[in-house]
């Protein structure tokens, strides 16, 4: 090598180290860009993907004036749309005032931690198992009111997490990236074309939504996140409480706006289960209406969830939900979400907002959920209060034990006159006869244990009938129908329904003679003559007139051949 060629050796030589070196320092730029576009997506928080506000920054209505102003396609309907006249109000009462002094709220657990506002994240509280999010605390052993906290289905897998901007605030899984890109469109495929709610139900509407769907009891609103490709466009009213038509009912009812969206608050809490809406205002306080329009109506909207499924209870009754408390558990595993009380934003992956309801006390089997009927609700709440008896005993299979017979007892209205005449004939065709009273302040489960003893049940229209929900298969109930044409209401509040259920029958129709009303009336007064003309006077006037002012005096030798009737259905 030549004397001259060594210097510009080395010279190209460290020319050439330094183009590597920056080379490496280039490709490990690019290499960390990478990593921080895919893992922390600032894009999102530039130009806040997916419409998503801060809570504190959004309205209180979210846009829904302006959608109604500007979109000329918007679709706007009312619970209000209804037949009219709707159902009659029913039957009865001679409830008590709601009882009074009932305190306590329920906590509800925190699925994130508060935010940092100085730091625009939100950070994911790891629990004992790793989750990284709190879960919703459950009432332990199905209802059993233990407290035992159990998280949600579809995260017991879960493993690693990671520290989330509050903009997409969304729970990553380290392995399901692809998934999360396409959470949108998997959202939009969930609800497909099916429109958000179906007011088509002559008694009750209901929405139901599945995908990304935000609960803001604040705003009093249900968003369902669309897509941006989206063209759904819809805005519906709704007060979710299952008397359709009834202007004076409905009037206590909370409205929420349910809509399509593409701006919405940020979820501060996350359910991995179904939530259902519902209002406990309304005619509940009344034995028959707390059954009618709550009861077997959230049997049938939420028997399917097993339990796993959240109830937000607008309009709240503490006293309601402490009544039946044994009943709620059964069919949630979860706490209840005061709805007016609430300041979060809830975010589930499926909801129903309203009940299915059908005709008065009984289940329509063909448009119910998984077909339920009115045998399901009646083994439900068999097992929910734990009761012993499925079916009646068979009249001589046990010689010593008598068939038992109950009469329902009442004090202001509709009573019986002649209660020992009665009892006297009952045990002389060989019942045990019983007698007891229901109203809004019984305690449900000593009366329950009480109704699946006896065989028969008989009273005067009403609502303490409505403790047939309790008897055994092949029971019998007898239903005491007052003057003054008032079979069909009897026969579609009770008669159906037991029929439904699976019990035994048999209505009676008292005369004349036997009402209290010709004390007050000459016998060729109209309302004897005629009865069915006063209806057109409204319901209102059927109450006063033929249910709070008249008792019965039951003719026991014309009665006599409905008891006989009842034994012989306890024959096999």
């Amino acid at each position: 090598m030549k004397s001259g060629e060594r210097p510009k050796l080395v010279r190209g030589l460290r020319q050439e180290s330094r183009r590597f070196r920056l080379l490496v320092i280039v490709v490990g730029f690019f290499l960390v860009s990478l990593t921080f576009v895919v893992i922390s997506k600032p894009d999102a928080i530039l130009f806040s993907l997916n419409g998503k506000l801060p809570v504190d920054q959004s309205p209180t209505s979210i846009l829904i004036q302006q959608k109604v102003n500007s979109s000329p396609a918007t679709t706007l309907r009312t619970s209000t749309d209804a037949l009219p006249g709707g159902d009659p109000r029913v039957v009865d009462d001679e409830a008590d005032p709601k009882p009074q002094g009932f305190k306590g709220e329920e906590e509800e657990s925190r699925v994130l931690s508060e935010p940092d506002p100085t730091s625009g994240m939100t950070e994911l509280t790891p629990n004992k198992d790793g989750s990284g999010r709190k879960s919703d605390e459950k009432l332990g052993g199905g209802g059993d009111g233990k407290g035992e906290r159990k998280e949600e289905r579809g995260h017991a897998t879960d493993k690693h997490k990671v520290t989330l901007p509050t903009v997409s605030n969304y729970t990553i899984h380290d392995t399901e990236d692809t998934e999360n890109a396409k959470r949108d469109d998997t959202s939009y495929d969930q609800q497909g074309s099916k429109p958000l709610c179906d007011f088509s139900n002559f008694r009750a509407n209901v929405c139901e939504m599945r995908g990304d769907v935000r609960v803001h009891p604040n705003a009093t609103s249900i968003m369902f996140m669309e897509p941006g490709h989206s063209q759904r466009d819809e805005l519906w009213k709704i007060k979710p409480y299952p008397r359709k038509g009834d202007e004076f009912c409905l009037s206590h009812i909370t409205e929420l706006t349910v809509k399509s969206s593409k701006v919405a608050p940020e979820c501060t809490k996350y359910h991995d289960v179904p939530a259902v809406i519902f209002s406990l205002t309304g005619y509940t306080g009344n034995l028959f209406h707390d059954f009618t329009d709550v009861m077997v109506p959230l049997f049938t909207t939420a028997s399917e969830f097993n339990g796993e499924v959240r109830f937000l209870i607008t309009d709240m009754a503490l006293w309601w939900t402490i009544k039946y408390q044994t009943v709620l558990q059964k069919l949630s595993k979860y706490p209840v979400i005061d709805f007016s009380k609430d300041d979060q934003v809830h975010c589930f992956k499926h909801v129903i907002v309203g009940l299915h309801a059908y005709m008065e006390f009984t289940i329509d089997s063909s448009k119910a959920p998984h077909n339920y009927s009115m045998v399901d609700f009646n083994r439900f709440m068999r097992g929910a209060y734990s009761l012993g008896r499925d079916t009646v005993t068979v009249l001589g299979e046990y010689p010593k034990v008598k068939p038992r017979l109950l009469i329902i007892k009442r004090h202001r209205t509709r009573m019986f006159l002649n209660l020992d005449e009665i009892i006297a004939m009952a045990e002389e065709l060989g019942f045990e006869v019983v007698i007891d009273e229901a109203n809004v302040s019984s305690d449900i489960s000593k009366f329950a244990r009480l109704v699946n003893t006896v065989d028969v049940m008989m009273g005067v229209h009403g609502a303490g009938l409505t403790n047939c929900v309790f008897l055994p298969q092949n029971a019998t109930l007898i239903q005491i129908v007052p003057w003054g044409g008032l079979e069909w209401v009897s026969r579609t509040d009770f008669g159906n329904p037991a029929e439904l259920m699976g019990l035994h029958y048999k209505q009676y129709s008292i005369g004349v003679d036997e009402s209290s009303l010709t004390e007050q009336y000459p016998r060729d007064h109209e309302i004897f003559k005629n009865p069915i003309s006063f209806h057109k006077n409204g319901f209102d006037f059927i109450r006063q007139t033929f249910m709070d002012k008249q008792n019965v005096k039951l003719d026991c030798k014309r009665f006599r051949p409905i008891l006989l009737e009842a034994l012989d259905n306890l024959n096999p």
